[in-house]
C-alpha cells in the first residue's frame, strides 16, 4: 500500500497547468512541523515536500492561502526527473470546518472522512 496523509503548511503553488490529457495540475509545496515520539525519545520534525495535485483537486487548492494548514493524502512517487520523491495529493481536508471540493463517491479504502479521487485505471 502506498498512502500518506501529511499534516502541513501550503507554502508554494505555481501557476495553473495542464496535462496532455486536458487535467488541471497544480506544483505545490508543502511544509511539515511536528513533535513525535521514536523508541521512547521525543522527536521534533520539520520537512518540507515537493506535491503535485491533478484533476478535481486543484480547484480548491488553487483557492488556498499560502500558509494555511490543511490535511493532504495521496501517494508517493518518484520524481519526474528521477531526484527525490514527489507527493500526488488526491484529497485534502482543510483544517476549518469545511473540506475542500473533492469526489462525492464513496471508497471502502478511505481514510477518516476523506473520499478518493479517481484518475483513472492504475497503469501496468
Amino acid at each position: 500500500m502506498n498512502r500518506l496523509l501529511l499534516s502541513a503548511q501550503l507554502v508554494e503553488r505555481g501557476p495553473m497547468r495542464y496535462t496532455p490529457a486536458g487535467l488541471p495540475a497544480l506544483d505545490l509545496g508543502l511544509r511539515h512541523e511536528s513533535e513525535l515520539t521514536e523508541d521512547g525519545v521525543p522527536r521534533r520534525v520539520s520537512m518540507q515536500l515537493r506535491a503535485v495535485a491533478i484533476g478535481e483537486v486543484t480547484r480548491g487548492l488553487s483557492a488556498m492561502a499560502l500558509g494555511e494548514s490543511a490535511v493532504f493524502a495521496g501517494f508517493l512517487a518518484a520524481a519526474r526527473n528521477g531526484r527525490g520523491l514527489l507527493m500526488h495529493i488526491t484529497q485534502v481536508e482543510r483544517n476549518g470546518p469545511a473540506p475542500m471540493p473533492i469526489n462525492s463517491d464513496s471508497d471502502s479504502d478511505s481514510v477518516s472522512s476523506f473520499k478518493e479521487i479517481s484518475h483513472g485505471p492504475t497503469p501496468r
